[in-house]
């Protein structure tokens, strides 16, 4: 399924933060887990998550350190940082804004569920 990339873009900051809020993670298992999240249906690729990462390190919502995986390999780790919880939390708040009214606009235009679109 194709997901517009306005809104894969939306909705990074809020999905990487509530990942980190489960757990410290590293880039390849976040976008493991954002695939396994979505069934398979957003797909990201090292390009859009790696800028997104650092540029919420920069920010201070996370912060990142070196360690070995069980294999051997160094592997950049990622936690979410108290800021980046207070962000998490209002990006949330502002989801549900925006779900509960579009779902409103859809209810009242009478639009069929997605899945009996072929939007699923």
């Amino acid at each position: 399924m194709y997901i517009d990339k306005d809104l894969v873009a939306a909705s990074a900051t809020p999905m990487v933060l509530g990942i980190l809020a489960g757990g410290d993670s590293y880039g390849y298992a976040i976008l493991k887990r954002v695939e396994e999240l979505s069934d398979g249906r957003i797909q990201w690729t090292d390009g859009m998550l790696y800028p997104l990462l650092h540029r919420l390190e920069r920010v201070g919502y996370v912060s990142a350190s070196w360690g070995v995986s069980e294999t051997g390999r160094r592997r950049k780790h990622y936690v979410i940082t108290d800021a980046g919880r207070e962000m998490l939390a209002q990006r949330r708040a502002q989801w549900d804004v925006v779900a509960t009214a579009l779902n409103q606009v859809w209810r009242s235009a009478a639009l069929p569920p997605a899945a009996a679109q072929g939007w699923s």
